[in-house]
């Protein structure tokens, strides 16, 4: 997508990107199989943008809300995910989350963006700002796993918007994060809901940093629930004995990994 909208980073044409993508080859290696439902997201993009304290935030999301968002929603109906940084090692920062059936369909939808000239003359008003838009924009392409439930707005919204959690968890080779998705697509995924973590989003990332991992994404209603809900779990016998039974089995499987929480913003239309 060209710099009047998301994925400016990807100056590639759209052969050399699909074929790149489509040639990793890494659908298997994390654990998902490419048999889904047509209809199934199976691509993520995760943009995250990095400002200073000062004008930055509420220009960005005076064009996100009022120009970007309703363009994109005119030739888009996947998923759509706003969100400011709560708790991070960069603050303020936003992470804009957008779903694709497919790359094909990721890079038609920015082909529709690239040839709207309200949007263009938005961007524009954007960008030529008494400073810069922002600080850093970086952009991660997930791939949703087999066992992800879709990403959907809450019917009726919520009264204000939740807390999201997300997690990369980082594993030492692509046959431990194997072994880390059946973890997650068996037993921890089934004692996650019984203590009350419901993550709306399971994926790997194929082009960013930090791989190979799993990347994960849960709401919750306000932090005290985050905090009751990681407690129940953590002291939960049967994931204690499920954790040590699968270290003694496959090793390690993850080196470490990254908590960072979020607040939807208000005009997100998954809050």
């Amino acid at each position: 997508m060209s710099a009047r909208f998301l994925l400016s980073s990807m100056d590639m044409d759209r052969r050399s990107f699909v074929e790149a993508v489509s040639g990793m080859g890494l659908l298997a290696s994390a654990g998902s199989a490419q048999t889904s439902a047509q209809s199934k997201t199976r691509i993520y993009m995760m943009e995250t943008y990095y400002f200073k304290q000062g004008s930055q935030p509420a220009r960005f999301h005076e064009y996100m809300s009022k120009a970007a968002l309703p363009a994109l929603s005119k030739v888009h109906s996947g998923p759509k995910l706003v969100m400011d940084a709560l708790v991070g090692p960069h603050t303020p920062q936003t992470i804009v989350i957008l779903g694709f059936q497919s790359v094909q369909e990721l890079w038609a939808v920015r082909g529709k963006l690239n040839l709207d000239q309200e949007l263009d003359k938005a961007y524009q008003e954007w960008q030529s700002g008494p400073e810069a838009p922002f600080e850093q924009q970086v952009n991660t392409l997930l791939e949703s796993t087999d066992y992800a439930h879709e990403m959907v707005a809450l019917d009726p919204p919520p009264g204000k918007p939740r807390i999201f959690e997300l997690r990369v968890y980082h594993s030492p080779s692509y046959r431990t994060l194997k072994s880390l998705h059946e973890r997650f697509a068996g037993p921890e995924g089934k004692l996650f809901h019984k203590s009350g973590i419901h993550p709306i989003l399971y994926s790997s990332t194929v082009i960013g940093p930090n791989m190979p991992n799993l990347t994960y994404l849960t709401p919750f209603e306000d932090l005290a629930t985050r905090e009751k809900a990681w407690d129940t779990f953590g002291s939960d016998p049967e994931w204690l004995k499920v954790r040590q039974d699968w270290i003694t089995k496959n090793g390690q499987v993850t080196t470490h990994n990254e908590i960072l929480l979020y607040r939807a913003t208000a005009y997100s239309p998954i809050r």
